[in-house]
């Protein structure tokens, strides 16, 4: 049974709430009180948080595990029976992202299960109106949930603008498929990218019956996971995921009508982010919004003296490489030595790259007999410490991620 959002006339405004100032566990409650969530009363609810990566409790990387505490607390006392779940990024593992986040601690306490979306084989869902995916590989929770809440962090995003309620959804595909949506190719005679285009595709059947926004601690720049903190103490909640992704928006100092996926999934009616259809309490609401940093178009932009060449690679490997330049550019650039281009490829769309390249991760591994190869789905840290010490005769301690 595919997921979609509550049942709203279309033409009709939906309402958002937000709230802010009273720290994330307060907040929560504050915007779910605003709903009505009679409806929940006997049914199965999957709260599926961001936790795609590991890092610490606040990072700006993985759902506060206080605003996690407070939706299992609400849907509970609504007469819900309530589960978390979400399935990372390759090459972690969802019981580590949970502990790290502090998710695990608060749903321990509460006696909440975390359900690891891919212990089990994917459902192929079908996406009748999808234009860059036609079928989907579904972790099987998703779909024998009876609602779905989306429960994101406010983030930019270096591929899709930002990462929201219905960016969010794209963790409940099963395992490496996720990556797949970064490997689609250029669709004739449309120009948005095939990614924006297969999100707007997944929205039609993997949209959550409520969107509950996260932004205690958001992420600016080089999100989802090389970005900055951005501190934010505000919650905001709506039964329609694009109502509330676009007020977020607003609070980012973003135009919803610049996100490609939210726009192609508005045009399709998957949702509204037309604010003259949107109510948004309170009416200061504006006053709480501070402008994120946008990615860089240009990933080169924070490395001067490298440049990366990205055609097609997903956001694992691009976190990956960022996290390692910040800590090991100087290492980098000595494995290149003073007479040469430093140059480091990424992505699965390159059919040529200069002789002695750094190529990270198995998408470039056609390259790898003139090149300076590291293998890996993402590679970790270590392993291109390791490759570039190995090139340069150093022997001083790897890198951890």
């Amino acid at each position: 049974m595919a997921i979609s959002s509550l049942d709203r006339p279309l033409g009709r405004s939906v309402s958002v709430h937000v709230a802010h100032g009273n720290g994330a566990y307060k907040n929560t409650l504050a915007v779910l009180e605003q709903l009505d969530l009679s409806f929940v009363r006997g049914r199965r609810v999957l709260l599926k948080p961001n936790m795609g990566r590991i890092a610490e409790p606040a990072s700006g990387v993985t759902t506060h595990p206080q605003v996690l505490a407070a939706a299992i607390d609400a849907f509970r006392d609504a007469g819900a029976e309530v589960a978390l779940g979400d399935s990372p990024i390759l090459g972690v593992k969802s019981h580590d992202a949970f502990e790290a986040s502090g998710a695990a601690a608060v749903a321990a306490q509460r006696d909440c299960p975390i359900l690891d979306l891919d212990r089990r084989r994917y459902v192929n869902v079908p996406v009748p109106e999808g234009r860059a995916v036609h079928s989907l590989k579904v972790c099987p929770d998703v779909l024998e949930a009876d609602v779905v809440v989306s429960i994101p962090v406010m983030k930019t995003h270096m591929h899709t603008g930002v990462s929201l309620s219905v960016k969010n959804m794209k963790g409940c595909l099963w395992r490496r498929s996720k990556v797949e949506l970064h490997m689609l190719p250029p669709l004739e005679g449309c120009d948005e990218k095939p990614l924006d285009v297969a999100i707007a595709d997944m929205a039609s059947v993997l949209r959550p019956h409520l969107g509950l926004v996260d932004g205690t601690v958001g992420q600016q720049g080089l999100g989802p996971s090389a970005g900055q903190p951005k501190p934010l103490d505000v919650v905001l909640a709506s039964t329609d995921a694009f109502a509330a992704d676009a007020v977020a928006c607003g609070l980012m100092g973003v135009t919803p009508d610049d996100v490609p996926h939210l726009r192609l999934g508005a045009q399709r009616g998957y949702g509204t982010i037309d604010m003259n259809q949107i109510v948004v309490t309170p009416d200061g609401w504006h006053d709480w919004a501070s402008s994120f940093l946008p990615p860089p178009k240009d990933l080169a932009i924070e490395f001067p003296d490298l440049t990366v060449l990205d055609v097609n690679s997903c956001s694992a490997c691009q976190s990956t490489l960022l996290l390692f330049l910040k800590r090991h550019r100087d290492r980098v650039l000595e494995y290149f030595g003073d007479d040469n281009e430093a140059t480091i490829a990424i992505g699965k769309g390159h059919t040529t790259v200069p002789e002695g390249t750094l190529c990270v991760g198995n998408c470039t591994a056609r390259h790898r007999d003139h090149c300076c190869f590291v293998p890996g789905c993402p590679p970790v840290g270590s392993q291109i410490l390791a490759a570039v010490q190995d090139r340069t005769g150093t022997n001083q301690s790897t890198a951890t991620q």
